[in-house]
């Protein structure tokens, strides 16, 4: 569908649609004469019980950004039809496992969908236990946009390295860091299966 429908049927602008398509948050392509098609997304499953929406950012430094995060889950969930129970924000390493807030919203049996933009935000290693152990209850985690790749693999070793990346240089850097290991990963991967 085009740019201008997916915004619409998303209840967002154009201006953040075309802004999520440049940053590659999209699967998406642009036409010689320039339109730009973003292809149909996966069906996504039925909310189950009372929604959550849960935003977490590393430092205190990118308390802007929590509030961004959290502005785009409301947006995605307002296009949703979606009803929110409860909105949790945290400051914490996405390494860190002791992290309380999200401790208790995990614990809470009567909240059955938990809605994050991306699986990094719950936490950098481990999401698939989360997911199954979430799934065995009847309840389950909603992401906005999946994984940049479809090997898991990959994605974990890119979220170590933005990781370590994001301390050593700062955040701003980490990411055209981390895309550009990325990109060396894969094409080794492509070399080697052929």
């Amino acid at each position: 569908m085009k740019l201008s429908q997916y915004a619409k049927q998303h209840g967002i602008s154009y201006k953040t649609a075309w802004r999520w398509y440049k940053a590659g948050h999209l699967d998406a392509y642009q036409t010689a004469t320039g339109t730009v098609i973003v292809r149909d997304q996966p069906a996504v499953a039925p909310p189950t019980g009372r929604i959550a929406l849960y935003a977490r950012v590393s430092s205190a430094d990118h308390k802007e950004d929590l509030a961004r995060q959290m502005e785009r889950l409301r947006t995605y969930a307002l296009a949703r039809g979606y009803q929110v129970a409860k909105e949790v924000t945290e400051i914490a390493s996405g390494l860190n496992d002791q992290r309380p807030k999200l401790s208790k919203l995990l614990q809470d049996q009567s909240l059955g969908t938990i809605v994050i933009e991306h699986r990094d935000r719950l936490t950098r290693f481990g999401y698939h236990y989360i997911e199954q152990l979430l799934a065995n209850e009847g309840r389950r985690v909603e992401v906005i946009f999946p994984g940049d790749t479809t090997d898991d693999l990959v994605d974990d070793f890119v979220s170590v390295i933005t990781s370590m990346a994001a301390r050593i240089y700062g955040r701003g850097n980490s990411k055209r860091r981390a895309a550009q290991i990325k990109a060396c990963i894969e094409k080794q991967m492509e070399e080697e299966e052929a």
